[in-house]
């Protein structure tokens, strides 16, 4: 097993502590109290009792570090250089209509640099982390991307724009391209999740669009350690300031950019 530094260390018992009372909460889900961000955007008490946990914790064990949190937004520290990148919980819809697939996401960041991530699935008590330059681990098992080299011998994981957001058409363009080249297309509803899934190999790539930086954070670390390839639509690296997001291995890499840059062409995008 890697060793850890105190960094991980820290973010993985964070992420456990904060995963114990989303579990009890998911098991009373109709019990929860509900609002409305916007359109089908969804905020749950314990998404909001998550981040407190974690703000907790995580500022308890580096007080100087800065924040960005997907409910409570930036909070700066005393230290500049480095900040927190937190999702408490990715999968809200699905927590809310009792679906089992959501994740806690945190990402130590430093001077703009992905240094460490975590990604818990307190379901199945999976827990994906990363090192930059350690690699990528499931619990103690080291990862890796996938192999596969042909489109049509791949699944790939996207996500699907829903209510309120204006991306419908460009996301038809592009799926409707993707599924006439790949092997089958998922969307499971936690980017974070998918991010981790193609640093297991689960998926052969991902991409999406409308993206926030907490969404992704960790994931993308996940993927690199993995020995994975992550870029944004224009094979830039602007996915944090983007949203948009392009992850995969070296042989699918560049056939997967071209396709979705194409077909965003058709629609003059």
């Amino acid at each position: 097993m890697a060793t850890m530094s105190p960094i991980l260390t820290v973010m993985i018992a964070a992420a456990r502590k904060a995963a114990r009372k989303l579990v009890r909460d998911f098991g009373e889900v109709e019990q929860l109290q509900v609002s409305l961000k916007g359109p089908a955007d969804f905020v749950s008490q314990a998404d909001i009792q998550a981040e407190k946990t974690l703000h907790a914790e995580l500022g308890r064990a580096r007080p100087d570090f800065g924040f960005l949190m997907e409910e409570s937004g930036t909070i700066a520290g005393k230290d500049p250089d480095n900040r927190w990148i937190i999702d408490p919980l990715d999968g809200t819809i699905n927590f809310l209509h009792g679906l089992p697939h959501f994740a806690i996401s945190i990402a130590h960041e430093s001077n703009g640099i992905l240094n460490a991530g975590v990604i818990y699935d307190p379901v199945r008590d999976e827990m994906f982390r990363a090192e930059r330059g350690q690699g990528a681990f499931l619990n103690d098992r080291r990862l890796r991307v996938s192999a596969r080299r042909a489109l049509k011998d791949s699944v790939l994981a996207t996500g699907i724009p829903c209510l309120g957001r204006d991306r419908h058409p460009a996301c038809l363009e592009m799926l409707s391209a993707v599924m006439d080249t790949c092997a089958g297309v998922r969307r499971f509803g936690s980017a974070a999740l998918d991010l981790a899934y193609v640093a297991a190999g689960r998926y052969d790539g991902l991409w999406e669009t409308g993206l926030k930086p907490w969404d992704m954070a960790a994931g993308i670390l996940l993927v690199r350690e993995a020995g994975g390839m992550v870029s944004d639509l224009k094979g830039g690296a602007t996915m944090m300031e983007s949203g948009n997001i392009i992850a995969t291995n070296d042989l699918l890499d560049q056939p997967i950019s071209r396709l979705l840059r194409d077909a965003i062409g058709k629609k003059g995008k």
